[in-house]
């Protein structure tokens, strides 16, 4: 061996220049030199060895065959080596060669095919993890090459409408609104790209597959910069709802009542128009002038600033009161808040937020010097008053004090009870009142009473409670001492039973009888006649109502049928009139009421019949039409004739009317059918923007009829079991941990699935249903927290909506005492979430509902904060603990400035407030990190949890 060895010199240097394992055998297969690399792989001393004794055993007999076919020709195969009981797929290359002595041998490269095996599956997870991320990727991604469209990802295919199949091979054009926007797009688009340059536009209008136009920001580079005709990469990212968002919140600033403006380094860079509205200022003349010229002197100017400066120029809000200076120099007390928009950054700029509280001081003097001359008045009176609630005198005047003989401020909290000598005497002015009360009654009668010292006396009362409605409520009663009156009144009894006969006594009490006869048999006529137009005329305007017009209707459509013409019957009903009349009273409605009845009136033909249905509903009967042309100018006549303001009391009153017309015998043959139709009519009025008239058509009734299925199938949702309740955590900003869990209707109906609250809530709102179903879900909330306790779990707070209907119902507050009581739950652990118009609809009754409530031990929070209405004097009255940021401010939060500001604003007056502050709609880590630089204590959405059944919650509080 070592001898073939040493006479193979040339051929080992060889071999160790290869880089790869290689031998070189003999004709027989036997190894005569091998390199270290073979020898590594091989792991044993291999010279002198049959190759093939490294073969594996299914490889073996092949492989000899083939060395042996190699030393006279070139070979190639693929085998399998043995090394350390291993096996080695390998590609076996061998050559032939003439040895020492001239024997034929040849030489063996060998390949390790494991390292070609790892290189592929990496080249295939590579493949695989890139389409993976195309596939899933949130914006569009094309390939296209000479205006047509190669390649897409699934993303944009879905937002045109197609499959990605479709797609590919289209032309460009097909995804543009038109040809010449294609044209307009290129000449943009193709200088830039044939530079090998980016592209790059934030907003472009596309055309769907179905017709539809949508927006998206485009962003194209070349696939080779060097040739453009090798083809373009897009870029494309759905921007319509973020457009439209822009849109809206510009809106919101545009109109909002209250004055915005923003300042820089004291001079106004930008205002809304409601600051334009309230100082006198036009288009952009107030833009560029100094802070000052908002004052009616620099002293004030200054003073402001001396306050405003310290808290400002670290980042905290800054509030007061104070004159202030329109464009024409009139002078306005306003409420002033200001907010850096950054707190980081003071120097970025003010918002500074204006209400024009000129009235409101006009108000609280009057009300102080009103309260000041009622008090006096109180305290003049000749007569003892007294405010009694639940059995207690809450307070009372200075001669009811004296009528009793108690001290100055001894009553206030003292038993009515304690005022009487015994309690049959009690009992009986109780019952007394309790009959009176009920009946709608004042209660007057007279009592022996009780002093302080004990002494007794005759005193007659008169009280009436502050609400007729509510008789169990707070009352004011009036207190006169008749014990003198009472003592003469007997002895000149006993005067006149002496001198009277019984003669003269008969004939009076005939005289009377014969007077309250006739009296008797006047009123009663009077009576008839009263009752006869009462039962056919609305008692406020005068008009026919709903019994009258339906004998008319009768007899119009007798008319019609002889005449051979037509009837039509039109539905009125006066836009937003329930705003009207809540906010400025039920004596500002009626007299609304009665005017539009006069204007209705003039506006039509004296053959025509005006009618009032109740409420704000009216209905005209038009006989004797020939073609519907005629109800067009009738309708344009209404409007027309309500177009114009109503004066009363200083005011200038606005109403609009929709209505809705059917004809007869086209769209009814009886009273029901046309009423009907013609109300669905204005439905569809009301629908399409008020202040219009519609024909009614088939198709309404079929969407009546829908809306009639689903009322009727909501109806008895509540006794099936259909609702079920979803919670979606709050999270506590600072630990990320759930804070809360709020409680979320579901609606299970059968054959349907689960349907959300937007499709049936406002239904049980408008029909009443929404108050067993928010009493339900208070209940059911409390049972499973109650249920999570037992269980061991944590507890956390429950918020539970409450909708403008149930939180007005009278029987709210019961029903909730009644369902703490009977689950046995923590007050604390519940929390009311109210949005701001509910809040802000019934003005004192509001705040006493809420005292009730707060006074529970039950947390009040405001839904929806910033939606509703602007001003910002009822978060000082109200109860409330938290404040919920509307997600249409958070959507937009990475990339608005204006929206940061508001949030920012909104947070920093939470903060001066002491309210806690949600933020809704939190879907992305930007938004979060934002909130969290802000202050911001909690935030919902969709980034932490969507609603979740009761399994998941309760997973959600075991983590």
């Amino acid at each position: 061996m070592d001898r073939l060895l040493t006479k193979q010199p040339a051929i080992a240097a060889a071999l160790h220049l290869i880089g790869a394992p290689a031998c070189a055998c003999d004709g027989a297969g036997i190894i005569v030199a091998a390199n270290a690399d073979l020898t590594a792989l091989l792991g044993a001393a291999i010279e002198g060895r049959a190759l093939t004794d490294f073969f594996g055993a299914a490889s073996a007999a092949a492989g000899a065959a083939l060395l042996r076919a190699a030393v006279a020709s070139a070979q190639g195969w693929d085998g399998v080596l043995l090394a350390g009981g291993e096996e080695i797929a390998v590609q076996l290359r061998t050559k032939p060669i003439v040895l020492d002595g001239g024997e034929a041998g040849c030489t063996v490269i060998l390949a390790d095919l494991r390292r070609f095996e790892r290189h592929q599956s990496e080249l295939r997870q590579t493949l695989l993890e890139q389409k993976a991320i195309l596939d899933n990727a949130s914006v569009g991604i094309l390939f296209s090459r000479g205006g047509i469209m190669m390649s897409c990802n699934p993303r944009f295919a879905d937002m045109f409408g197609y499959t990605s199949e479709a797609m590919t091979g289209r032309p460009a054009l097909a995804v543009f609104p038109s040809a010449e926007a294609y044209r307009a797009f290129g000449a943009e688009a193709g200088p830039l790209l044939g530079n090998g340059l980016p592209f790059e536009k934030s907003e472009s209008q596309f055309l769907r597959r179905d017709g539809s136009l949508f927006w998206c920001r485009v962003r194209a580079q070349a696939v080779d910069t060097e040739r453009s005709e090798a083809g373009t990469i897009w870029i494309l990212e759905d921007v319509t709802e973020s457009r439209q968002m822009l849109v809206e919140v510009q809106a919101i600033m545009t109109n909002a009542s209250i004055s915005i403006l923003f300042t820089k380094n004291r001079v106004i860079t930008r205002y809304n128009r409601g600051f334009a509205d309230m100082f006198g200022y036009t288009g952009d003349e107030g833009l560029g002038l100094p802070g000052s010229a908002l004052y009616p002197s620099d002293a004030v100017y200054q003073r402001v600033g001396a306050a405003a400066f310290p808290l400002l120029s670290v980042g905290r809000p800054f509030q007061t009161e104070v004159e202030m200076a329109r464009k024409d120099g009139s002078v306005m007390w306003a409420q002033l808040i200001a907010y850096v928009v950054n707190p980081d950054d003071p120097a970025q700029g003010t918002i500074w937020i204006i209400e024009d509280r000129t009235e409101h001081k006009r108000a609280d003097e009057s009300l102080r010097n009103a309260l000041l001359e009622n008090q006096a008045i109180l305290d003049s009176a000749v007569l003892g008053i007294s405010v009694v609630e639940q059995g207690f005198n809450l307070r009372c005047n200075t001669k009811m004090e004296e009528l009793f003989g108690y001290g100055p401020g001894e009553m206030n909290g003292l038993s009515v009870r304690e005022l009487y000598p015994d309690k049959s005497s009690w009992d009986l002015a109780r019952a007394n009142t309790s009959r009176d009360f009920h009946a709608g009654h004042v209660s007057m009668d007279e009592y022996h009473l009780v002093r302080k010292d004990g002494s007794r006396f005759w005193a007659r009362l008169s009280g009436r409670p502050f609400d007729l409605s509510q008789h169990t409520g707070r009352s004011v009663w009036l207190v006169d001492d008749v014990t003198a009156r009472r003592e003469a009144a007997e002895a000149v009894r006993r005067a006149r039973d002496e001198l009277e006969v019984r003669v003269l006594e008969r004939t009076a009490e005939l005289a009377g009888a014969n007077a309250l006869l006739q009296g008797e048999i006047v009123e009663r006529r009077q009576a008839e006649a009263r009752v006869h137009h009462m039962a056919y005329h609305d008692s406020l305007t005068g008009l026919p109502n709903r019994a009258l017009l339906s004998d008319r209707l009768d007899r119009a459509m007798l008319a019609a049928q002889r005449s051979e013409r037509r009837l039509a019957v039109m539905f009125i009903d006066l836009d937003r009139f329930k705003t009207i009349n809540d906010s400025l009273g039920h004596q500002t409605g009626d007299h609304l009421l009665k005017a539009v009845a006069s204007r209705l009136c003039r506006a039509v033909r004296a053959s025509d019949t005006v009618a009032r249905l109740g409420g704000d509903e009216f209905v005209v009967l038009v006989p004797g039409i020939r073609d519907p042309l005629e109800c067009d100018r009738v309708a344009e006549k209404i409007i027309e004739a309500l177009a114009a303001p109503f004066p009363f009391e200083g005011r200038m009153l606005h109403i609009t009317p929709s209505i809705g017309i059917c004809l007869y015998p086209d769209d009814g043959a009886d009273v029901d059918t046309l009423m009907r139709h013609a109300d669905a009519a204005m439905y569809h009025a009301k629908a399409s923007g008020r202040n219009n008239y519609q024909f009614f058509t088939q198709r309404m009734n079929q969407a009546a009829a829908q809306h009639f299925e689903l009322e009727s199938s909501l109806r008895g949702a509540l006794a099936k079991e259909e609702f079920e309740l979803f919670y979606q955590p709050i999270i506590d900003i600072g630990t990320r941990r759930v804070h809360t869990l709020e409680v979320l209707l579901r609606w299970r109906r059968p054959g349907h699935g689960l349907i959300l609250p937007d499709h049936f809530i406002p239904i049980i709102e408008e029909n009443g249903l929404i108050v067993p179903v928010g009493e339900w879900v208070m209940r059911r909330a409390c049972e499973q927290s109650v249920a999570w306790q037992r269980m061991g779990l944590t507890p956390v707070p429950l918020a539970v909506n409450l909708s403008p209907r149930q939180f007005m119902h009278r029987g709210l507050v019961d029903a909730i005492r009644r369902i703490l009581d009977e689950t046995g739950i923590d007050p604390s652990l519940i929390e009311f979430e109210i949005t701001e118009t509910a809040l802000m609809q019934h003005g004192e009754q509001t705040l006493e509902i809420l005292g009730q409530i707060n006074r529970m031990g039950i947390r009040l929070s405001i839904d929806d904060f910033g939606t509703g209405y602007s001003s910002l004097a009822y978060l000082k009255r109200f109860p409330v603990k938290k404040l919920k940021i509307d997600r249409a401010f958070i959507k937009d939060l990475e990339n608005s400035a204006e929206d940061r500001a508001i949030v920012a604003a909104i947070i920093a007056l939470s903060n001066s407030l002491q309210l806690s502050v949600v933020a809704e709609g939190v879907e992305t880590e930007g938004q979060f990190d934002l909130l969290l630089r802000h202050g911001c204590q909690f935030a919902q959405g969709y980034l932490f949890s969507q609603p979740a059944d009761c399994a998941e919650a309760e997973a959600l509080l075991r983590t």
